[in-house]
């Protein structure tokens, strides 16, 4: 009989990992925020440390040296992946977005060009 199993320290870790396989099997998954990409990214590297554990011989994997790098590494899989999308949120914050910005930057740019060249055209048309 075919069975399905999820692997997580947390309840939300595991209804994450639910979740995102229920939108793969729906085929909702086409595209994906930042903070999205951010938090996959995290879930990925915590995946990976827990198979390097698990791959360790018997007493290596049990021993409390292991242990403690594993969960130092997903601590600090944890606080980079919240410095990452705190500072994706202060982006997003600043003005209306940094796209924003750097739009209203450009057409102020295009203005300026456009505004020097209509002078240069004037000047060069008066006698």
């Amino acid at each position: 009989m075919p069975t399905l199993s999820f692997e997580g320290e947390t309840h939300d870790e595991i209804v994450r990992k639910v979740r995102r396989w229920l939108a793969s099997i729906d085929g909702e998954e086409d595209t994906i925020s930042a903070a999205e990409a951010v938090d996959r990214a995290s879930e990925l590297t915590k995946d990976a440390l827990t198979i390097v554990a698990q791959a360790a011989p018997g007493p290596v994997a049990r021993s409390e040296i292991v242990k403690g790098l594993t969960r130092m590494g997903y601590e600090a899989t944890d606080s980079t992946r919240r410095a990452v999308i705190a500072g994706l949120d202060a982006l997003s914050d600043t003005e209306g977005g940094i796209l924003k910005r750097i739009e209203r930057a450009r057409n102020s740019v295009l203005y300026e060009m456009n505004s020097a060249v209509a002078r240069q055209i004037l000047r060069s048309l008066r006698p």
